[in-house]
């Protein structure tokens, strides 16, 4: 009596471990076929398979540590640096260039700490916390100060201008690529500072040419005195650019101290720049229109931003169409939609915009427009000769005094006309005065 049950649950046992059998090597066979690169292996047996398999993505992943290994190698010997954080700010990885800018010759591989323990760069911080909440790369540039234990040798550490740029990686890690821009800074503060001693050499002797020309103009006749009349305005264009170029170098050196602040209406700082170029602008038939919601004092250096203004403005009638319109308008930013209250100045021309690929140099010292833009603004105002492209200055002193001011200055191309767009912000330091004070 006792075989039968002992039978009977031996029976079960087997056919319950058949079936388990079945399904594994179902599983099995299932995740081969999707894993396996060539499908026609798949009739062999199951656990042949199963070893070969094994064994594919043991050395796939041997490839991809040699991989790993191999960018690692390249991080480390790159000319720029190069860290990794996790979800909590604390350095995993570093190559020897990170070390060297940044001071982190005492940080060892597998040591926990945070990055603004081993870097006193509250700017590189919040780059990386910037990055892990938008999910997208940035790029900033700061100045850093370098650590120094020694307090004696503190003086003697300089400040070094650094650009990074960070990627967002999986887990919450931030990747940043550090760069050391202070020898390009140098060499162009070099390079300033040559063209600027070069321009002091220049304006006496630009002076006695102008003079000699100006006493030989009446002293010559026709034929001789038709060269003259030309040389005089050569030398004053090259006066001229050489005092625009020494103002730019003054005010980068110390801007507060060149500007003369004054509280100034922008409306009639406008319209009276509009009057000095309105000859300019009759020839091509051009208007100007003004909009603001209420009058609009700045406290600035009114010399100062009627040369912006013209400077602008020329642009703007140098390259409109014929019979075409400038707009400028003004408003009021609150500290809503700015970082601080802001006046924005947009001055809008009916040309053919900026060529793409200027629109990121067009601020750039001596730095001359795509020709392509001259020739079609010539023929858009039926001028036989390409449209004078200046000296390569007028918007870089624009953004110098700009900055000097407290402000800043874009350039894009309009959305809905596709003309060339300036678009100037400043600090509304007039904001605290009611408008009975500005009467």
């Amino acid at each position: 009596m006792n075989l039968i049950p002992f039978l009977l649950g031996l029976m079960i046992g087997i056919g319950f471990w058949l079936w388990q059998h079945n399904q594994l090597q179902r599983k099995l066979r299932h995740l081969l076929r999707t894993s396996q690169t060539d499908s026609s292996e798949v009739s062999l047996p199951i656990i042949p398979l199963l070893r070969r398999e094994v064994a594919l993505q043991q050395h796939y992943k041997q490839e991809l540590q040699e991989q790993l290994q191999t960018y690692e190698n390249l991080l480390s010997v790159a000319p720029i640096g190069y860290l990794q954080v996790d979800e909590e700010n604390q350095l995993l990885w570093c190559n020897e260039q990170a070390r060297t800018v940044l001071g982190l010759q005492k940080w060892e591989p597998g040591q926990v700490r945070l990055l603004l323990e081993l870097v006193r760069s509250y700017e590189l911080d919040q780059l990386i916390e910037q990055t892990r909440e938008r999910q997208q790369p940035l790029t900033r540039e700061w100045v850093f100060h370098p650590p120094c234990a020694d307090a004696a040798a503190m003086v003697g550490v300089q400040s070094i201008s650094l650009q990074a740029s960070s990627w967002s990686l999986p887990h919450g890690q931030v990747g940043v690529f550090i760069e050391n821009r202070q020898p390009f800074v140098d060499l162009s503060q070099s390079r300033d500072r040559t063209v600027s001693d070069l321009a002091h050499e220049l304006r006496t002797p630009l002076t006695s040419i102008r003079l000699v020309a100006e006493t030989l103009q009446d002293q010559l006749e026709d034929p001789m005195r038709r060269w003259v009349d030309r040389l005089i305005p050569e030398v004053d264009r090259l006066i001229n650019l050489v005092q625009t170029w020494l103002e730019l170098s003054q005010l980068e050196v110390n801007p507060s101290k060149q500007l003369k602040r004054q509280r100034v209406e922008v409306r009639s700082l406008i319209y009276s720049v509009w009057q000095t170029l309105e000859p300019m602008a009759m020839q091509k038939q051009l208007s100007l229109t003004y909009s603001e919601p209420e009058p609009v004092w700045l406290n600035a250096d009114q010399f100062r931003l009627h040369r912006v203004f013209l400077n602008v403005l020329d642009n703007s009638i140098k390259y409109s169409r014929i019979q075409g319109t400038i707009r400028v308008s003004v408003h009021l930013l609150t500290a809503t939609e700015a970082s601080s209250n802001q006046v924005q100045i947009n001055i809008i021309d009916s040309g053919s915009g900026f060529p793409s690929s200027d629109l990121p140099h067009v601020f750039e010292r001596l730095y001359r427009g795509d020709s392509a833009r001259t020739r079609q603004t010539a023929s858009l105002s039926n001028s036989p000769s390409p449209v004078s492209t200046g000296s390569g200055l007028g918007l870089a002193i624009v953004q110098q005094i700009i900055l000097a001011h407290g402000g800043s200055v874009k350039a894009m191309n309009h959305p809905d006309t596709g003309g060339a767009w300036i678009q100037i912000e400043l600090p509304d330091t007039m904001a605290n005065f009611s408008h009975s004070d500005y009467n």
